[in-house]
């Protein structure tokens, strides 16, 4: 086997030892990048939602305006304004908890206060009678809150 002069072995050294920083810096680029595309993603959920909230609480102020959405809807209350309000918070706080936003102690608490309000207040016959959740949420929020919410409320 031949020998390698000691110059050889440290160049050799320093050419892995560069090699493997950028193996490094490349893993870690890649998930900081991913971190990134979730923050730009959950900034632009927040940002909806703000106008979301917006829209909605005018809605609450002036229910006549609900015609605008919902020419079905005259005669709409400031009640059902409100449902909406409070389901389209709900939602917002499902798609946080989805893109793993909120911590499984915020979760558990939102989980709570969804199963509360469903249980105790009029929020579930509005969503089961007058909401129509089909055409206003999506597919798997409109799926969490009937087999997370209303059916884990009728077990207990």
């Amino acid at each position: 086997m031949a020998e390698l002069p000691i110059s050889e072995l440290i160049s050799l050294a320093e050419a892995s030892g560069i090699i493997a920083t950028l193996f490094v810096i490349f893993y870690f680029s890649r998930r900081e990048t991913r971190h990134l595309s979730v923050d730009i993603e959950t900034k632009v959920l927040t940002g909806l939602d703000e106008k979301l909230h917006s829209t909605v609480e005018m809605l609450v102020q002036r229910p006549e305006l609900i015609k605008v959405l919902n020419n079905q809807a005259s005669g709409r209350t400031t009640e059902q304004a409100y449902v909406y309000y409070i389901l389209f918070m709900c939602a917002h706080a499902f798609h946080m908890w989805q893109r793993k936003v909120l911590s499984d102690n915020e979760w558990a608490g939102w989980l709570r206060w969804m199963r509360s309000a469903f249980e105790k207040g009029t929020i579930r016959q509005h969503w089961e009678s007058g909401v129509e959740p089909e055409k206003w949420f999506d597919p798997a929020f409109e799926d969490f809150i009937n087999d997370q919410i209303i059916r884990k409320n009728d077990k207990t």
